[in-house]
């Protein structure tokens, strides 16, 4: 992918966002004690293949990295991110590491 993606985090909506093409691909987020839940990921049909998704999940981890939380990965989309990207395990909350297979 040769394009440069700004993801922004937006405290208004609690989503991580990309605008491309007059669209919106977004993570929504939740802040909870010491967490982030990440419940809904929605990337439109036309950002396929462009790494949206991986931008997106790499802003909201990133997130959670820098400012010490444990991620609560309800979303699909990011469980299987997540799952995929050995980097990121450490960051998952204890009671959702099983349901990921990692230790």
């Amino acid at each position: 992918m040769s394009e440069t993606l700004d993801v922004v985090m937006n405290e208004e909506t609690r989503r991580f966002e990309v605008e491309l093409d007059g669209e919106t691909a977004f993570a929504e987020y939740r802040l909870v004690d010491h967490g982030i839940i990440l419940p809904h990921t929605v990337v439109p049909d036309a950002f396929e293949g462009r790494g949206v998704g991986s931008a997106l999940a790499k802003a909201a981890l990133g997130y959670a990295r820098r400012e010490g939380l444990k991620v609560i990965p309800l979303c699909p989309f990011m469980a299987a991110y997540i799952t995929k990207h050995p980097e990121w395990h450490d960051l998952v909350h204890e009671t959702y590491r099983g349901r990921l297979g990692i230790d």
